[in-house]
This record gives C-alpha cells, structure tokens and sequence, in this order.
C-alpha cells in the first residue's frame, strides 16, 4: 500500500531542557502522523527530554560532528545529503544556529523541495561574523521561521529577503489551575516555610540570560521582604560562577540552585513571582509557560518579551541589565499579591487566546502542506545519489 504521507525530518543540536528543545519536543509530541512521515535528526542523541522523543517510536537519526568548521564536517554533511536522498524527505525543518548550519547546505545539496532554518532570537550579542554566516546559509532555505515578529523584524534589518520570512509562535498546554502556594513539594524538599514568597527564574544558565542582574537584584526586594526565597532553576556553563557569585554576596538560603528539574509544572505552582532577565530572547517559553500556569512575570524588554507580556497588565517589563529595575518590579508584586493574582489570571487568559499548543501544531503543518504544494518539485526517487 503507498505511502502518501508527507515525509518530514526535524533537525536539532541535542535534547537538553531549554526553551528551542521543548519546543521541539511538544511539537513532535503532538504532530498527525497520518498526515506526516516524521523522523528527527541531531548532533547528540543525549539530554532529558531524550525520553519523550524516543516514547513515540519516532525514527531518530544521530549525525555527531566534532567542530562545525572542518573537512570531516563537510565529509559528513555530504554523507547526510546522502541519507536525505536516499530517504526521499520533501521537508527538513532545522532548528537553532548549527542544526542551520549543518543541515540546510545539505538538504540544499540532497535536492529536498522545502528545507526550513528556525531562528528563535534576536541575535542582539551575537558576533558580527555568526549573523553573516547564517545569513548567506539562510539563503539556501526556501522558507526562514521565526518565533517572534521581533525576530522577523530584525532578521529584516539584517538584510534577509522578507519573502521568505515566516512567524509561528511558540505554544503551551494549558495546564490545571490547582495553585498549591502554601504546603507544596518544592517546599517540603528546599525547606521553604511556608510563610515565604516564592520568586522562580526558570532559564539556561549562560551569560544571555541574565542572572547575574537577578541575584544583584536581591538585596532590594530581601530589605523588604526577607522571608522571599529565590529558586535559580536550571543548568548550563554559568553555574558554578553563579552559585560562587551568590555565596559571596552572603545569600545563603535565600537563593537556591536547584539544577536541572523536569517538574516545572510543579515549581510554577508554588510560585508567586517568575522572572526572566534575559540580555536576548526569541520569544520565551519560561513566560508563556509561566503566564499559562496563572503566575504574575516580570520580564526585560527584549526580542519576543513584549508580544508576550503586556506591561502592567499581564506582568511587567524592566530594562534588560538593570537590576535596580528588576529589584523594584519584584518589589511591587510581592507587596500587592492582590494585583500579582489579577495579573497572573491576566496572563493565563492571553497564552489561551494566543499562544495554545494546538495552535503552533497545526501552523506549523499548515506550512509544511502549503511549501510542499508550491515547491513544484519532483521528489528525489530512491536510492538516487
């Protein structure tokens, strides 16, 4: 019997928790396939959401590369132009800077009809030479996908062709509203009386998100509220300065390190305020997630933030590298739980109305559909080289 699905291959760097790869993951998680033949590809077959992906059955192809700028990297992106070939796929969806990189040339040179690179930031830090060398790669792609119009509008700035140019935002699962402030879990397990505010940064630890602004922050709002206790939530190359940086400033307890956690839903329950100080973003998943769950943000204005929170009405937006800003934004909150609720009940109304799972799915397919009936091209047949 034929086959008549649309044969699909999505692309990233590895299955680590942050933002991009649980978009990816929920993506996969929840794609028709009567619809789409999918399968994934990626650097490193590694990382916590690694599980999700593999429950599905859904074939996975690891293609390790040791640096992005040698000969055996180009001998193997023929070799994966190769299996592109060979595998007849109408559409690659890259995701992320060297997914792009790697993978977009390759399709590119396999002859694949519909070849997509994400871009899911604004790039603000990023060196001069990275955003030229994305650029000329992103001129392979039939269609450029941003998370956010921020994005697009930069990308625009940046010289990209705008015919090209697509926004899908990211999407959330909405999910029950069963806040447990008081007698949770997370405070059982980090000793948090229950007496005490819970203000939550759910992020990658690097440089771009900020966190160094965050814990300078804290003095301000522990003047006022010294029971508040601060939960860092996360992993990444930052840490161990992070960790050192708070112990100098004599946090103690007050600023908790919990590491790598998959029970987010869990931690935003017992949240009362979750900030996100980021220097760059695309469009945030730690904000829509952090809205949905009904809880107030306080966010900088940077890239997607402000397509997200509207200031002072679902959370609000500080200057990014101010931390006196930040200190007075989570000041206001935490001494009017009664606006913090109203804003949190705010935030959950709009990711329901613009920012549903369901939505960026089937977006998503939707474009795959319309590439692929606009390409006007023949599939390769199989086995051609």
């Amino acid at each position: 019997m034929q086959d008549n699905r649309i044969r699909v291959l999505k692309f990233l760097t590895n299955f680590n928790v942050g933002g991009t790869e649980r978009q990816f993951v929920q993506l996969v998680q929840q794609m028709d396939l009567d619809r789409f033949d999918l399968h994934l590809g990626c650097f490193a077959r590694r990382g916590g959401f690694l599980p999700l992906v593999e429950s599905r059955g859904i074939p996975l192809g690891e293609f390790s590369i040791r640096r992005l700028y040698s000969p055996l990297t180009w001998w193997r992106q023929v070799q994966f132009a190769r299996y592109l070939r060979w595998n007849r796929f109408q559409v690659v969806h890259t995701y992320g800077f060297y997914p792009n990189l790697f993978a977009v040339p390759a399709a590119r040179l396999a002859g694949v009809p519909v070849i997509i690179a994400s871009i899911r930031d604004t790039g603000e830090v990023w060196a001069p030479n990275k955003r030229l060398v994305q650029k000329a790669v992103c001129k392979l792609a039939t269609c450029v996908l941003a998370n956010a119009d921020a994005v697009r509008n930069q990308l625009i700035l940046d010289g990209y062709d705008e015919r090209k140019l697509t926004v899908i935002r990211n999407g959330v699962d909405l999910p029950r509203l069963d806040r447990r402030e008081r007698t949770g879990p997370i405070r059982q397990e980090f000793g948090i009386p229950e007496n005490s505010p819970i203000v939550t940064v759910l992020s990658r630890l690097n440089e771009l998100k900020g966190i160094q602004y965050f814990l300078d922050a804290l003095p301000a709002v522990l003047a006022g509220f010294p029971n508040t206790r601060f939960l860092i939530v996360g992993e990444g190359p930052a840490r161990a300065g992070l960790e050192a940086y708070s112990q100098s400033k004599g946090y103690g307890r007050a600023a908790i390190f919990t590491g790598l956690r998959l029970d987010v839903p869990d931690i935003l329950r017992e949240t009362s305020l979750s900030v996100l100080p980021s220097l760059s973003e695309g469009l945030s998943n730690v904000l829509i997630e952090s809205m949905a769950a009904g809880v107030a943000v306080v966010a900088t204005h940077v890239g997607g933030n402000p397509e997200i929170v509207d200031d002072g009405i679902t959370g609000l937006l500080v200057p990014p590298r101010d931390a006196h800003a930040l200190a007075e934004a989570m000041t206001q909150l935490l001494s009017n739980p009664e606006a913090a609720a109203h804003m949190g009940s705010a935030g959950r109304d709009r990711i329901e109305r613009r920012f549903s799972m369901g939505r960026a799915v089937h977006e998503t397919q939707q474009l795959y559909t319309s590439l692929l009936q606009s390409s006007g091209r023949l599939v390769p047949e199989v086995g051609a080289t």
